[in-house]
């Protein structure tokens, strides 16, 4: 489908192939927070550093998209709950395909808890909002994370594995997951995943150690990643994410890559 064609080249590198994404949806989980106050500043800066998109809800197209600087993909956010609800492991959807087609959204994007208790309902979602972007030709991102009683651990490969598959099989243009800690069994995941996948950053942490994963995720075949909180909360976003695609786009190491961010 050439639409989608033509809005997947505005969220990914044509050149590589591959996409730096720096998710912005954090705002409705946990309210205002550092790097999110003024989001039109960081966009800016993140856009100017080179990522590919930013991530969020209809706040960012309204408030803090698009209004200076670089151009950047808009991916928006369909699913949503906060750090105050009964279960924030279950997300609703908020919004809709055709809204975010005339918000000017170049992709939308799905979160799924796999294991979660409403695990069954979460998939339903996926599987209906996936086939409405393949009738307008939206490019979908569905976050796949491996939650719930049955899983001792998210990064476990089996469960990783699986949350990656089923996102593909279910419509996903693109699938984001975590990182399982090193490059071969990370290839496990991309080497059973029939669609892109990008890492996710995971919890704030030192630069060094978030180039490492990104460098062991592009190693273990991953077309990129989409990191939020080490990115827009860093002193200088534009700097860290130009370090990451330095990585990213061009094969860098992660020590080589820290020096840009000195």
């Amino acid at each position: 489908m050439r639409g989608k064609q033509i809005r997947m080249e505005r969220i990914m590198d044509r050149n590589t192939g591959k996409t730096i994404i720096v998710p912005m949806d954090h705002g409705v989980t946990a309210g205002p927070m550092p790097g999110l106050i003024d989001m039109g500043k960081t966009v800016d800066l993140v856009a100017a550093g080179g990522a590919n998109a930013v991530l969020g809800h209809p706040g960012l197209a309204l408030y803090g998209h698009r209004q200076s600087g670089r151009d950047v993909g808009l991916i928006l956010h369909l699913s949503a709950s906060t750090s105050l609800g009964p279960d924030p492991n279950e997300k609703v959807i908020v919004n809709t395909v055709t809204n975010a087609l005339k918000m000017g959204a170049d992709a939308v994007s799905v979160h799924i808890n796999i294991g979660a208790p409403s695990e069954a309902r979460m998939l339903a979602d996926l599987g209906r909002i996936g086939v409405e972007c393949m009738e307008w030709g939206m490019p979908l991102l569905a976050m796949m994370y491996p939650r719930g009683a049955k899983i001792a651990d998210e990064k476990d490969v089996g469960a990783v594995c699986l949350a990656a598959r089923a996102g593909a099989e279910l419509g996903a243009d693109i699938v984001k997951t975590v990182y399982t800690g090193d490059p071969d069994s990370f290839r496990e995941v991309t080497r059973g995943c029939p669609v892109p996948v990008v890492v996710a950053g995971g919890s704030k942490t030192d630069d060094l150690s978030t180039l490492q994963l990104i460098e062991g995720a592009m190693e273990g075949g991953a077309a990129g990643i989409s990191i939020g909180r080490n990115a827009f909360q860093h002193p200088h976003p534009d700097l860290f994410i130009m370090a990451a695609a330095a990585i990213v786009h061009g094969g860098r190491s992660a020590e080589e890559a820290l020096e840009m961010v000195k």
